[in-house]
């Protein structure tokens, strides 16, 4: 087989009885960053990225869950997301032969449908749905470093950072915005077989939350895994790629806060679910595709659902 070009594109654990994220979800989203498409590049670059992301997901009844300062039992959700993820990778980013950094930007665009029983003081339910749309929480990675160990394999290491930029209201069930700050160190090991197509990636990160202001309540440290394995071959004058795409989440500490008032319980998921891609270059510019599936298949007091991604990236 030919060498293969390897596009570049953007982009702890621990088992404990723990609480559930406020809201049912965090700023983490399954398969954001999990194969070769995410990884931090290695030459001088300017890369321009189209995200979306449609996620149909439900609550389970059994307990209440905080959502903006409501208690709710169960929700059905359905949300789209559209997001440009700029990212540049400078001519003065090489630190040496194996080492160079990048920095990047993601602002997302969030359409948001959700439905639930919501609980009064008096202990009634109250069926409540709400929709709204406008900007998400931003996400700034202001240093991004790839280390080259070889031309098949490199590590990524990165530091996220969400903005609570997004639109939030204090009794509101939909929000486009979480309203606090989360920094997210994350960790990526990609091997990319030159010769013989062979991917296998995994990225493991962490996500640490400050406080809402508005409702008092502190989500814990999450940890989690996104991983991919596929083979690329050559396709209409480029590569395509067919695979196995799949992440584990769990908290490992507490909630805390004055509004973390419903106790300590289990908060984990995991998904599966197959990946295709093509990679090619048109007119000097490198483009990318990748689709993906994600089934979540063991989730426990959170949103549980299907995650579908699109990336299309170009790199300049």
């Amino acid at each position: 087989m030919k060498k293969i070009k390897v596009p570049a594109a953007l982009a702890l654990l621990a088992t404990a009885p723990l609480q559930a994220e406020e809201g049912g979800t965090g700023h983490y989203m399954p398969g954001s960053m999990s194969s070769f498409t995410d990884g931090v590049p290695a030459t001088e670059t300017f890369i321009a990225r189209y995200n979306f992301l449609s996620w149909n997901a439900a609550i389970d009844a059994n307990r209440p869950l905080p959502i903006a300062g409501l208690d709710t039992l169960g929700a059905d959700i359905t949300s789209y997301a559209n997001g440009l993820s700029l990212l540049w990778r400078p001519s003065f980013g090489e630190i040496n032969d194996c080492w160079s950094f990048a920095m990047s930007a993601t602002i997302p665009w969030v359409d948001l449908d959700i439905s639930a029983n919501v609980l009064t003081r008096g202990g009634n339910r109250i069926s409540r749905s709400q929709s709204i749309s406008g900007i998400g929480d931003i996400v700034l990675m202001p240093l991004m470093l790839n280390q080259k160990i070889n031309p098949d394999f490199n590590i990524n290491y990165r530091l996220g950072v969400y903005a609570p930029t997004g639109r939030y209201e204090l009794g509101r069930l939909a929000n486009t915005g979480k309203n606090y700050w989360t920094i997210e160190p994350t960790v990526g090991f990609m091997y990319f077989g030159q010769k013989n197509g062979r991917e296998a990636s995994v990225y493991l990160g962490a996500d640490y939350n400050f406080e809402n202001p508005d409702t008092n309540y502190q989500t814990g440290i999450q940890a989690h895994v996104d991983g991919t394995l596929a083979q690329h071959f050559p396709l209409w004058g480029g590569l395509g790629g067919i695979g196995v795409t799949g992440f584990w989440y769990e908290q490992i500490s507490g909630d805390s806060g004055s509004g973390a008032t419903l106790g300590d319980f289990e908060a984990r998921t995991a998904g599966l679910g197959p990946v295709l891609s093509y990679a090619s270059e048109i007119n000097g510019v490198e483009i990318v595709a990748e689709l993906k599936w994600l089934h979540e298949m063991e989730t426990k007091n959170r949103a549980e659902g299907d995650y579908v991604w699109l990336k299309f990236v170009t790199k300049f």
